[in-house]
């Protein structure tokens, strides 16, 4: 959840290095932004001999936040950082490449030149959360004490370990 005096890093080579949240754009009276949504900022801290300088007023997409993010399939993910994208007025990157993980909700709105430049990295991404789906599968096995060591995720392409031991009462999905 970003807001009004928020620091985030800057997460492509236009310049700039920290920005600082001035104003949501949207309603009027909006508190929070959350990933994919615009924001007008200020850079707080910048590289030297660049066209962005610092106390620059600029508009930037965030891409990354450390408040967790909950998808239709009931994974959550989370980032270490808050990060956003420097933009232009028409939606369009000032940079010429993105750093680190970004988000695929990007797309939904309208960012594709932003998601083509991000690297096309699984490693980031931290997956808190498993499918619906597969939990009661999880819990029967545990409880039964059948299980394998190693699962597959057929529709994500992740594999998940399950480690021998007493099952406890806790949720795979939150």
């Amino acid at each position: 959840m970003i807001q009004p005096q928020t620091h985030l890093n800057v997460a492509d080579n236009s310049g700039a290095r920290e920005l600082m949240c001035i104003r949501i754009i949207g309603a009027s009276n909006r508190r929070y932004a959350h990933i994919g949504d615009v924001i007008v900022a200020v850079i707080k801290d910048a590289v030297p001999n660049m066209p962005l300088e610092r106390s620059e007023v600029v508009r930037a997409v965030i891409v990354r936040t450390c408040k967790e993010l909950k998808r239709d399939n009931g994974m959550i993910i989370r980032y270490d950082d808050n990060a956003a994208v420097v933009i232009d007025q028409e939606g369009n990157p000032k940079g010429t490449r993105v750093f680190g993980a970004i988000a695929r909700e990007l797309r939904q709105f309208n960012f594709t030149k932003i998601v083509s430049l991000a690297p096309e990295e699984r490693s980031d991404v931290v997956l808190y959360g498993y499918c619906q789906e597969i939990e009661s599968k999880l819990k029967n096995m545990i409880r039964n004490g059948k299980f394998q060591e190693t699962y597959f995720l057929p529709r994500s392409g992740f594999k998940i370990k399950v480690r021998s031991g007493k099952y406890e009462n806790k949720s795979f999905c939150s």
